[in-house]
C-alpha cells in the first residue's frame, strides 16, 4: 500500500482541483459553473479558471492536496465561513438552499473528493482531520458542511468523524444534480471533539 502525502495545493494544482470538485459536490459545481462557462468552454476549464484565482474563498489557497504514488489523489477545500447580515437573499431558487445553510463563526468545507482508484486508503479521512487542525490553527470553534442526505456513504463517514446535523433545506431538482429529492444537510463538529 502506498502512503499519502498531504500538501498546500498550488496554482497548477487548479485543473485537478476542478476536477476534484466536481466529484465532490454531486452536480452543484456542474450547475454553477454551466452558468460561468464560454461558449464551447469545458466544465473544468471554469473551475480551473475559479481556483486558480488568488485572495478569495474560491481559491487554491484554501485547498489541500493529498498525493499518492506521486499523483494528485485527492482534495479538501476549506474557508472560514464569514457572517454577512447585509448580504441579499440568494434569487437562484436551485442555489437558495444552499445559501441557507451557511454557518457564520465556522471553518466551511465546501468540497473534500478523492479519485476512485484511490479511495478506501484513508486519504478521505486525513483530509477530514486537517481540516479540524486548520479550524482550532485558525480559533474557529466548528467545522460545517453540506451533503446530500440521500450521499449515503458520504452522510455515514461525516457521522463516524462526528459531525452531527445543524438544518437541512429541500434540494431544488435540476438536471445537472444527482439527486433530485430529499434534503440538503448542514453539519458540523466542534474542533474539540475527538474523532
Amino acid at each position: 500500500m502506498q502512503d499519502s502525502t498531504l500538501r498546500p495545493a498550488t496554482k497548477a494544482d487548479s485543473q485537478a482541483i476542478a476536477a476534484l470538485f466536481l466529484i465532490s459536490s454531486d452536480g452543484l459545481a456542474a450547475y454553477i459553473w454551466s452558468r460561468l462557462a464560454g461558449p464551447d468552454e469545458d466544465l473544468i476549464a471554469v473551475g480551473a479558471r475559479r481556483y486558480a484565482r488568488e485572495d478569495v474563498a474560491f481559491s487554491y489557497q484554501n485547498c489541500l492536496i493529498a498525493e499518492r504514488g506521486g499523483e494528485v489523489a485527492g482534495m479538501l477545500h476549506s474557508f472560514p465561513m464569514e457572517h454577512t447580515p447585509d448580504a441579499p437573499p440568494e434569487a437562484d431558487p436551485v442555489l437558495r438552499p444552499y445559501s441557507e445553510l451557511e454557518d457564520p463563526g465556522s471553518l466551511y468545507v465546501s468540497g473534500v473528493a478523492l479519485f476512485p482508484q484511490h479511495r478506501g486508503h484513508g486519504i478521505g479521512t486525513r483530509l477530514m482531520a486537517a481540516a479540524v487542525a486548520r479550524a482550532r490553527d485558525l480559533g474557529l470553534p466548528r467545522v460545517s458542511l453540506i451533503c446530500f442526505e440521500q450521499n449515503a456513504a458520504a452522510m455515514r463517514l461525516y457521522r463516524r468523524l462526528g459531525y452531527r446535523e445543524i438544518a437541512r433545506r429541500p434540494v431544488v431538482p435540476h438536471p445537472t444534480l444527482h439527486y433530485a429529492d430529499g434534503d440538503a444537510v448542514l453539519l458540523a463538529r466542534p474542533v474539540a471533539a475527538s474523532g
